[in-house]
């Protein structure tokens, strides 16, 4: 690798080729106005709203879009407006009218309009990518997007639905779902029908504090300040962000002072790095797990009995103490902890007998050959090894195929995967997102887990109005789950960044899409 190069960071044009990293140099120090970050981005598929399902790309998109409503990161319990100065419901509880905030204007300089917000409602259902789900819930379809969502005059959107729904439930959705594109700038750019959805993938037509200023895939990543942002100008200027798949590197960047900030360091190196004073640490807890996906389909996972087995052969305690010390908690239910009727309990422990028992009910007492897909990051490599290591006392092989998380991640949404090792994260703070993720779409369909009992069983509890009676509904789905379940739920992730001790202000929330660098601060 090579030095890090002040001069050429502030060159006209910022070009990212420029923006490279030491190894072995001496100290460098980062610009004053510029956030410098390592992180893993190799699982950004495309930059499109409509399409964008992804950690990464989630970060992106709330740093660079506004929604109608978002989660307050502070209060994830509660929403705030942001496109939307506010909204009414219809008496019937079917139709939601949202007022479009004044005077935001897109990077483009084009002012914000209920236009907008229709076209990209329409869009997000009309394109059809992963998250599309979300909104075809409350029966929006591709069919009928033009006809139920509709411009009520320059200002207003209005948003009709196929039922009543709590209000609640419907604008958690919208707060991942209800990015604003600009319109005109989308449909410049457009080809045939695709509604700008080419150029958007490597492109950006948003409002946000900041602007896409180039993207580099499994490179990396320029933001420019938005001078003119509507809800005060973010006090640095730009956001350059590294594709730095190694932990070890990472950790050293940032002890360097090559990088103000080192997203994905480990359990070790974060122990290492105590008592550092030039750096600190910024945590919170996500609502997100790390687990395996076990495709039924499979001709040993389809068998229940080996599945379970392979639930007694993973040393939770002892990834707890190493790998995930600071960086997770056992966690092996499919809500996280802190939703409505979470069930926190961790009946599964690294016990290789039960395991033995189990494989041997299962027809294979001398276990069984099996791959798994693993993204090729560090923490990713580092669990699998683990899991490899334990599971073969029993017999079971895990084979090891490591790739780059865009490849992995399109291969289990194909279902072409034995295991999947990676992490899901709630979209909205709803029980329901989970639940309908793991147990109906699209995680059930990516592994071949599917049955229209529990889709009904999942939909009954997203509708009791009853709130003591709902949480009991989710946790005797969980406990089904433990019990009947192709997923291997390990731990719940609690992201904790290495920060140099000169930079503040930089929030990590609790979903990706709420991780914020507008109010970050450098001394």
């Amino acid at each position: 690798m090579k030095p890090f190069v002040r001069s050429a960071l502030l060159a006209v044009g910022m070009s990212v080729s420029a923006f490279t990293f030491a190894m072995g140099m001496a100290q460098a120090e980062t610009p004053k106005d510029t956030l410098v970050m390592a992180y893993v981005i190799d699982d950004m598929i495309s930059l499109d709203p409509a399409e964008i399902y992804e950690f990464t790309s989630s970060e992106y998109m709330a740093n660079t879009y506004d929604r109608l409503v978002v989660i307050n990161a502070e209060k994830p319990s509660e929403l705030k407006f942001q496109a939307a100065e506010s909204y009414t419901v219809s008496d019937d509880g079917k139709t939601f009218q949202f007022k479009i905030r004044p005077g935001i204007k897109f990077h483009s300089g084009n002012e914000m309009t209920a236009e907008d917000a229709a076209f990209s409602l329409i869009r997000f259902v009309k394109i059809n990518g992963n998250p599309a789900f979300i909104m075809n819930q409350f029966g929006l379809t591709a069919e009928n997007a033009d006809k139920m969502i509709r411009v009520k005059d320059p200002m207003t959107l209005e948003v009709e639905l196929d039922a009543a729904y709590a209000p609640s439930f419907f604008l958690n959705c919208l707060s991942y779902t209800s990015v604003v594109i600009d319109k005109k700038l989308a449909m410049e750019h457009a080809s045939g029908d695709d509604m700008g959805n080419g150029w958007m993938k490597t492109n950006e037509a948003g409002s946000g504090p900041f602007s896409l200023k180039s993207y580099k895939p499994k490179e990396s990543m320029v933001l420019e300040t938005n001078e003119g942002y509507w809800d005060g100008v973010p006090k640095i200027k730009r956001v350059l962000i590294k594709n730095v798949t190694e932990s070890a590197t990472q950790q050293l960047l940032v002890q360097k002072g090559d990088v103000d900030i080192a997203r994905n360091l480990t359990g070790d190196q974060l122990k290492a790095i105590t008592g550092d004073k030039a750096l600190k640490t910024v945590a919170s807890p996500k609502a997100t797990l790390w687990y395996m996906g076990l495709n039924v389909k499979n001709q040993y996972l389809g068998n229940k009995d080996l599945r379970q087995a392979m639930k007694y052969l993973v040393d939770y305690d002892g990834l707890q103490k190493t790998l995930f010390n600071g960086t997770g908690i056992k966690h092996q239910t499919f809500l996280p902890d802190g939703q409505l009727g979470a069930d926190n309990e961790t009946p599964f422990t690294f016990d290789v007998a039960k395991a033995k028992e189990l494989l041997k009910a299962g027809g294979q007492p001398n276990g069984f050959d099996v791959t798994i897909d693993v993204t090729n990051k560090s923490e990713a490599r580092e669990l699998a090894a683990s899991l490899q290591s334990s599971m073969a006392k029993a017999g079971v092989n895990l084979i090891i195929r490591l790739a780059d998380n865009k490849t992995t991640l399109t291969k289990y949404r194909a279902s072409e995967h034995d295991i999947y090792l990676g992490q899901w994260g709630s979209d909205y703070q709803d029980p329901h997102s989970n639940t309908d993720g793991y147990l109906n779409a699209p995680l059930a369909k990516r592994n071949q887990w599917v049955s229209e009992e529990r889709a009904k069983a999942v939909n009954a509890a997203r509708d009791e109005r009853d709130g003591a009676k709902r949480a009991q509904m989710y946790m005797d789905l969980q406990k089904m789950a433990l019990e009947e379940s192709p997923y291997v739920i390990l731990f719940q992730q609690v992201e904790t960044a290495a920060v140099r001790s000169d930079v503040s202000g930089f929030i990590i929330g609790p979903t990706f899409d709420l991780n914020l660098y507008k109010y970050v601060v450098k001394n």
